[in-house]
């Protein structure tokens, strides 16, 4: 069913305030990469204990160097030869310290393009809720937030549970398959890192330094007894020990609306992973290996071999800033303007936390996350992107896909709202001087393109007359909700 959304004041410049690409450094793995290739500059017998503890084998010297040299078809380091994307899943849970050990705090995608020489890092909310199918009948759905797949295994929270869910990395199988379901990737490998791993890793690192662009200040954040005490950060730059920073990545409650939403939790997830690659990827960082490999050994689970965490070191040590895409799946909250999820009840009960797809089949997100590299050659084009609402029955549609499009380095201008219309027109007033662009926006949204002047057709208040405009029909509106 068509649902209408309430007309929101938008923000003043999307580029300035949500573009996040070119602010943060290759932090394209979890800590633990960091701490195993670090790690290599120990004895053998070090080494190989911590592998033997993290992915329940041995190293075989003999067959890493195969692989390292002539990669298996399949392999990650194969992948990233032969310009095949990689896709890891990183998941940070509770652990023993926590009363919902198993509860997946934190949970990110990272998609790696080697044909592009770029990353999407993209966090997806704890509190989405999904139709999980988990089970040995593979008909038999349960209705849950996607953090509870990586418990499914270790509880008897439901009964029945497929075979391929079983053992000890059961769990991130689990969680692999109903995040695939959400973002439409296939992953290779996951890693699972706990509260107590995270803190242990940065202390080890003696800290990291972090900057906030507003104060926070949470009075529920949880403790560890049941209970909440409250947590309060400056804006500014600070060095934090690993509860601190912990607290900053956990955060749900914050006083202030940036810091509250699912964008500004997800921003403060990535920006902590930068600064822990950061450091350690520093002299005093590799001087601290064995500490490293101890704060990890035991609070982290992962599928990953020695050849594949080597491979994707190899290819993103060097990474620049503007390979990262940062993306964040989110509902619209206070002066946040969400994209892809909203907030109602979807499955749990009124009165609970929760987020849902405006797209139920998940098919918006899966073509918004296949699209997302989007061809330098294009980029290059510097098109000036403007997105027009022409739906009446969807207020809010073009800011939606403003910050939907904002990572990816297309130049795009403040969105309008437009007369109505049916069907998706591309406005093209450049003569032809874009083509790229004018393609890979015709192949996303769809829609008729038409040679505009400033003054045919008439133009919206606000519209741009130059560029690209791209005015989203009631066809397009449709096609975001799934309906």
């Amino acid at each position: 069913m068509f649902r209408a959304r309430p007309k929101k004041a938008r923000r003043s410049r999307y580029r300035v305030s949500y573009r996040l690409t070119r602010s943060v450094p290759a932090a394209i793995m979890s800590v633990v990469l960091l701490a195993v290739v670090v790690g290599a500059t120990l004895t053998y017998k070090r080494f190989d204990e911590f592998i033997s503890a993290t992915t329940g084998r041995h190293i075989n010297p003999i067959g890493e160097v195969v692989q390292a040299v002539d990669p298996s078809s399949g392999t990650i380091a194969y992948k990233l030869k032969h310009g095949q994307r990689v896709n890891i899943l990183l998941l940070g849970r509770g652990g023993y310290e926590n009363d919902a050990p198993y509860l997946t705090d934190s949970i990110m995608a990272v998609s790696i393009d080697p044909i592009t020489n770029r990353v999407m890092m993209l966090s997806i909310p704890r509190d989405l809720v999904v139709p999980m199918n988990l089970q040995s009948n593979p008909n038999r759905i349960w209705t849950n937030k996607i953090n509870a797949a990586y418990e499914v295994p270790y509880t008897d929270i439901i009964c029945c549970v497929a075979s391929q869910y079983s053992g000890p990395n059961g769990g991130g199988f689990a969680a692999e398959h109903e995040v695939g379901k959400v973002t439409g990737l296939t992953f290779d490998r996951f890693i699972a890192v706990d509260f107590k791993a995270f803190r242990d890793m940065v202390n080890a690192l003696g800290g990291v330094d972090v900057c906030l662009s507003t104060n926070l200040d949470d009075w529920e954040y949880p403790d560890y007894s049941g209970g909440y005490h409250p947590i309060h950060f400056k804006a500014g730059c600070q060095h934090l020990n690993g509860e601190q920073a912990l607290e900053l990545a956990r955060s749900r409650h914050a006083v202030q609306p940036d810091q509250a939403s699912d964008f500004g939790r997800a921003k403060r997830q990535q920006d902590i992973m930068q600064a822990i690659k950061k450091k350690g990827t520093t002299v005093d960082g590799f001087a601290k290996a064995p500490q490293l490999l101890s704060a990890l050994q035991k609070n982290i689970n992962t599928d990953m071999s020695p050849t594949d965490m080597k491979a994707i070191f190899d290819w993103g040590k060097n990474l620049p800033d503007s390979s990262i895409i940062r993306v964040a799946l989110t509902a619209p909250s206070g002066a946040a303007d969400g994209n892809l999820l909203d907030s109602y009840n979807c499955g749990m009960g009124a009165g609970v936390s929760q987020l849902c797809a405006d797209d139920p089949s998940f098919g918006m997100i899966h073509r918004y996350v296949a699209s997302i590299f989007i061809d330098p050659k294009t980029l290059g084009e510097k098109a000036p992107v403007q997105f027009a609402n022409a739906s009446t029955n969807f207020a809010g549609l073009d800011e939606r896909v403003t910050t939907m499009f904002d990572p990816t380095g297309l130049q795009l201008n403040d969105p309008v709202t437009h007369r109505a219309q049916s069907t998706t027109t591309i406005l093209d007033y450049s003569g032809g001087k874009f083509p790229l662009t004018v393609k890979y926006l015709q192949g996303f949204f769809g829609g008729t393109v038409v040679n505009a002047t400033p003054a045919d057709p008439a133009p919206a208040r606000g519209q741009q007359t130059y560029g690209i405009v791209v005015v989203l029909g009631h066809d397009f509106a449709l096609r975001f909700l799934g309906d």
